[in-house]
This record gives structure tokens, C-alpha cells and sequence, in this order.
């Protein structure tokens, strides 16, 4: 049996004209487009137009770039930077002049002190390091040593009291433990009975069933209808009772 293929071959050729017409249009448009780009210009992917690289924008069109001495085109080509060793005055490129004791950073856009030496105006000075200093970290400055704290330009020794000891730091002091601070010595903590040091050693805490007073451990009063708190150093009322000052009386509903 045959079968018609007309209908078929009709439909492909509406097809065609249908996707031609929608693309027309646009080949118009871009073709619109294409003929208002300036000279040294180029179209952009999603409509509008940019300077090339090595022209700029002034206006309606694009100019050259005039790149001075000892300098080049930056990343995006619309711009100049100056080589290394140079630095921007205005519209030119001017050689960085380094003071003794300097080297140019990483950038070579300027200029930093070697290890030592500090910046004062456009010079390099030396740092002068004390008797039991050291230079920093930075190299250009100094710390006092272990021991030594700073007073002025100087580094002083640090007295430490009996019962005391030099700090992690090592400028400044401690007291052991059972001992703590009084002005510039150690004085031993007085636990009283019934209380024990607390953990950072410079005070005391009660025993359980005992309250904290200002100077001693005071037995806990614990009344009818209540018990010792979980901390040990206070009480509570027990289930359907509540507190009224020093006793416990029976909720009401």
C-alpha cells in the first residue's frame, strides 16, 4: 500500500519559513548593531559595544591609550601601571628612588626597611635594640626578653614575690597555688573549715551541706519538706511544696 507523503513535505517546508521569519528580525538587528560600533570598538556577546584593548572611552568614542615610559597595559587593557621600580607621578612613570637599608616589596610599587631598620619619612633608621631585648617578629621594633618587662626605652627586671612565679608571657608574675595577689606580693589563701581551694587555686568553695559566708562555711538549715540542691550549697523544696522564706508550705491549687 502507498502512502502520501505531501502532507508531511508541507509541514517541514511551513517549518522552514516559520523559523526563518522568527530569525529575521534579529539577523536585522545585529547587522543594526554591527553598523553602530565605532572605530576601534567591538560588539559585545549580549548587545552594546566596547573599546578595543589598548583605547579608552571618551565620549562616543574610543581613543588610544598613550602608555608613558617604563609602563604597560594593565589586565583590562584600558589602563596603564608602571614597570617594577616605578612609581605613577601624574601621567608619567618615576623611578622609585630606595634609601640605604631599603628593597622594593613584592610589587615593586614601593619600597619597605630591611630586617632592623624603621621607616621614619623616606629614610631607613636603625632600631635600637635594649640590654635584654630582642627584635620583633616584624624587624622593626623590639621586645623585652623573658623576664623583662618595658619601661620607657628600656627593659627592667621583673621582681617576682615569694610564692610567685614569671607568667606564660614571661612579663609578668603569678602566684602559686593556695596564694593569690596583694599588691606586689603573694598572700596565702585562708580556707576555712569545711571549704577547700577552688579550682583556679586563688580562692575557696564550700563542702557540700555548707553555704559560702564572708569569711567561713556555714552548715545549710535544711527545713521540713526539703532538700539539698545539686550543688550541695543551697536547698530546695520538694515536690508540691514551695519556698516561703525559710520553710516550705504546701502548693494550693
Amino acid at each position: 500500500m502507498r502512502i502520501e507523503s505531501r502532507p508531511r513535505t508541507a509541514f517541514y517546508c511551513s517549518l522552514i519559513v516559520l523559523l526563518s521569519l522568527a530569525f529575521w528580525p534579529e539577523s536585522a538587528v545585529t547587522e543594526d548593531a554591527l553598523a553602530a560600533v565605532p572605530t576601534n570598538a567591538h560588539a559585545k556577546r549580549y548587545g552594546g559595544w566596547a573599546c578595543d584593548r589598548g583605547y579608552r572611552l571618551a565620549g562616543e568614542v574610543c581613543v588610544g591609550i598613550e602608555v608613558p615610559p617604563h609602563a604597560y597595559l594593565d589586565s583590562f587593557g584600558h589602563g596603564w601601571e608602571c614597570s617594577r621600580g616605578y612609581e605613577k607621578s601624574r601621567s608619567v612613570c618615576r623611578k622609585i628612588e630606595l634609601p640605604p637599608h631599603a628593597y622594593l616589596r613584592y610589587r615593586g610599587g614601593d619600597w619597605q626597611c630591611e630586617r632592623g631598620y624603621r621607616q621614619v619619612d623616606r629614610s631607613c633608621v636603625a632600631v635600637a635594640v635594649p640590654e635584654n631585648a630582642y627584635l620583633a617578629y616584624s624587624g622593626d621594633r623590639w621586645e623585652c626578653g623573658r623576664g623583662f618587662r618595658e619601661r620607657s626605652d628600656a627593659c627592667v627586671l621583673i621582681e617576682v614575690p615569694a610564692a610567685g612565679y614569671l607568667s606564660r608571657s614571661g612579663n609578668d608574675w603569678e602566684c602559686d597555688r593556695g596564694y593569690r595577689k596583694l599588691d606586689a606580693s603573694c598572700v596565702a589563701v585562708e580556707v576555712p573549715q569545711n571549704g577547700f581551694l577552688d579550682a583556679s587555686g586563688r580562692d575557696w568553695n564550700c563542702e557540700r551541706g555548707f553555704e559560702k559566708g564572708p569569711e567561713s562555711c556555714d552548715a545549710i538549715q535544711v527545713p521540713a519538706q526539703a532538700h539539698l540542691a545539686y550543688s550541695g550549697n543551697s536547698w530546695g523544696c520538694d515536690p508540691g511544696y514551695r519556698r516561703d522564706g525559710t520553710t516550705c508550705i504546701k502548693e494550693t491549687r
